[in-house]
């Protein structure tokens, strides 16, 4: 009996059946690319410069063209250092005089009130004199109120431009702001014993020290 032999070929549909065919309307994988190996070409802007316009004649050797380069730099570099310094200097010079100016003016205007308080100080002593009366009848009472009145008003408006009195009687001698017309024999630290006449400051600065009469404590 014979036996039907099996073909180990393929027919052309039998091939067309087996090849894979991709989807109709999906696009192929995009090739993905290793950023790491990949050139980035960056784009120098025209900064509108070239060696003739800077004055510079560059060699035609190119290591000679980068050495030139190099000391036109660091020389720009140097001079660009010595000019912000003597501007820091410039500027700090004149920070200085401003606050000097300041401090002038400042010193220029105390200088000129305290000339005109100085002025007032004698009319000061006669009010201080005045209002150390006892007074005997009530014409005197009315009239000596009046000048301790007058004082006090004189001495708030002065005292409002950094005036004051220095304090004497009980407080410990100080030769700067104390002057001394005699001193009563004795041991013990020395203080203010008696006030002969009023000592006054301004804005802190003896403008008259105070006449006193030393004793101990």
């Amino acid at each position: 009996m014979m036996k039907r032999a099996s073909s180990s070929g393929s027919s052309p549909q039998d091939a067309t059946a087996e090849t894979p065919t991709e989807p109709a309307g999906e696009p192929a994988e995009a090739e993905t690319i290793d950023t790491a190996t990949t050139t980035v070409i960056v784009e120098v802007p025209d900064v509108g410069y070239t060696a003739e316009s800077l004055g510079l004649t560059l060699p035609k050797s190119r290591d000679d063209a980068e050495a030139l380069l190099v000391r036109e730099i660091g020389e720009a570099r140097q001079e660009a250092t010595e000019l912000l310094d003597s501007l820091q200097r410039v500027a700090a010079e004149f920070d200085n005089f401003r606050k000097r100016t300041v401090r002038d003016n400042v010193e220029n205007v105390q200088r000129a009130g305290q000339r005109v308080i100085e002025s007032l100080l004698p009319v000061l002593d006669s009010l201080d004199a005045a209002a150390a009366v006892d007074a005997t009848t009530e014409n005197e009472t009315k009239m000596l109120n009046g000048v301790r009145s007058t004082r006090d008003q004189l001495l708030e408006a002065l005292t409002r431009d950094g005036f004051e009195p220095i304090d004497a009687v009980g407080s410990p001698f100080d030769p700067a702001l104390h002057e001394a017309v005699s001193v009563i024999p004795g041991e013990g630290e020395q203080v203010v014993h008696q006030e002969v006449r009023k000592g006054y400051m301004m804005s802190g600065r003896v403008i008259r020290p105070s006449l006193v009469i030393v004793g101990h404590a």
